[in-house]
C-alpha cells in the first residue's frame, strides 16, 4: 500500500493522506479579510484530494502584514469568511489549518506583481516596522524600530489572540511562521538580532520569542489539536542560523507542545546563495525528524508521486507540503494516487474524469 496515502494522526486530528497544501500568499485581501478568491483557491485544493489545507500567512497584527493585501487574523471581523471556507474544506474530507505570522522588518512592501519594494506611508505602507534590532533587511528597506520588552509582550499576546480566533473560525491546525526572515526568524538569527537583553545574544535567548509564542498559543489552543512550526532550518549563510541550531530548537519545541516542524530554509538575507534543485530541503526534514524525535514536513520542489512517496516511505518526513505544484495542478493527489495504485475517494462530480 502507498505510504503517501496512508492516514496520519497527530493528536486527535486525522489527515486522510500525507499531502498538505503549503501556505502560499495570495495577496488578495482588503483589510486582512478573506473573500471568494480564498474560498475557491483553498476549496479547490481540498476537493483536489489534499489531506491538509493550510492558508497563507495570516498576520496577527495589521502592522505585521508583508503587504497591504495580506490575510489577517488580528480582528474578529476576519472570522466569518474563514469559518465559511473551513466548513467547505471539511465537507471535502480535508483538515483546515492556518499559518500565523508577523513580517517584522520585511513588512510594508508592495505585492509581487507590482515589484516587492518598500511602500511609503502615502503609498499604502505604514511606519514604524518592527524588528529585534534597528537594522534593515537590505539597503533599499527602511530601518525598523527595535521592539521594546513591552512591544514583544504585545506581539506574543497578539499570537495568542489570533489562535483564539483561529479556533472560532474552525481551524484544526495552527502553524507558527518562524521562517523566511520574518519577525520570529529575525529573533533567531544574529544577522538581525543584536539585542543585549533576554531576547538576544545566546541561543537560549534568541529562541525565547518563539517559545513564548508557542506557550501563548498552547494556552488557548485545545490539547486535541496539533501545533506546527515552520522553520528556516538554515539561512545558507555562515553567520546566520543553521541546521544544528534548528535540531536543538526542534527538541525544545517538542517539549513546548509543538507537534511538527515544517522544514523550509532561507529568507533572512537578500544576499544568500541557495542551490535549488528537486527536493533540495528534504535532507533537513530527515535530520530533524531523526535527531529531534519530532514529526516533520518536507517542502521544496516536490513534483512527482514517486518522489513524494519515497520521502514519506523512507522516513525523511511525515508530510509533504506542496506549493507551486498544487497551483499548477490542484488535483495532483488524484494523479499521484493513480500512479501509486492507491484507491482514494474523489468528488462524485469529477469521478468520471479522475
Amino acid at each position: 500500500m502507498s505510504k503517501l496515502f496512508e492516514p496520519l494522526k497527530i493528536r486527535d486530528v486525522s489527515f486522510r493522506n500525507r499531502i498538505a497544501v503549503s501556505p502560499m500568499c495570495q495577496y488578495s485581501s482588503v483589510d486582512g479579510l478573506a473573500n471568494d478568491w480564498h474560498l475557491v483557491h483553498l476549496g479547490a485544493r481540498a476537493s483536489g484530494g489534499a489531506g491538509l489545507v493550510l492558508t497563507e500567512a495570516a498576520a496577527v497584527e495589521a502592522r505585521g502584514r508583508i503587504s497591504p493585501a495580506d490575510l489577517g487574523l488580528w480582528s474578529d471581523d476576519h472570522i466569518p469568511m474563514l469559518k465559511r471556507i473551513n466548513e467547505f474544506i471539511e465537507t471535502q474530507g480535508a483538515a483546515a489549518g492556518v499559518q500565523l505570522a508577523h513580517a517584522g522588518r520585511k513588512a510594508s512592501v508592495n505585492v509581487p506583481w507590482k515589484g516587492v519594494k518598500p511602500l511609503a506611508v502615502g503609498q499604502g505602507g505604514w511606519r514604524p516596522i518592527m524588528a529585534p534590532s534597528a537594522f534593515s533587511f537590505d539597503p533599499d528597506s527602511p530601518i525598523p524600530e527595535a521592539l521594546t520588552l513591552q512591544g514583544i509582550s504585545g506581539i506574543v499576546s497578539a499570537f495568542g489572540k489570533a489562535a483564539e480566533r483561529a479556533l472560532a473560525a474552525g481551524f484544526k491546525v495552527v502553524e507558527i511562521h518562524a521562517a523566511h526572515g520574518y519577525l520570529i526568524d529575525q529573533f533567531l538569527t544574529p544577522m538581525a538580532n543584536q539585542r543585549q537583553d533576554e531576547y538576544g545574544g545566546s541561543f537560549e535567548n534568541r529562541i525565547r520569542l518563539l517559545r513564548d509564542v508557542a506557550a501563548a498559543i498552547r494556552r488557548v489552543w485545545p490539547e486535541k489539536y496539533p501545533l506546527f512550526t515552520r522553520l528556516s532550518v538554515t539561512h545558507w549563510m555562515n553567520s546566520g542560523w543553521d541546521l544544528e541550531q534548528s535540531i536543538a530548537l526542534a527538541k525544545t519545541l517538542k517539549e513546548d507542545g509543538v507537534d511538527l516542524i515544517d522544514c523550509s530554509s532561507g529568507g533572512a538575507s537578500a544576499t544568500a546563495k541557495i542551490e535549488i534543485g528537486a527536493g533540495y530541503q528534504v535532507a533537513f526534514s530527515e535530520r530533524i525528524r531523526r535527531e529531534a524525535g519530532i514529526a516533520t514536513g518536507a517542502v521544496g520542489l516536490i513534483t512527482s508521486a514517486e518522489q513524494a512517496e519515497t520521502i514519506v516511505r523512507s522516513g525523511q518526513a511525515d508530510l509533504v507540503l506542496l506549493g507551486r505544484h498544487l497551483l499548477r495542478d490542484p488535483y495532483f493527489p488524484f494523479q499521484a494516487a493513480r500512479a501509486l495504485r492507491a484507491d482514494i475517494p474523489c468528488p462524485i462530480q469529477y469521478k468520471r474524469a479522475l
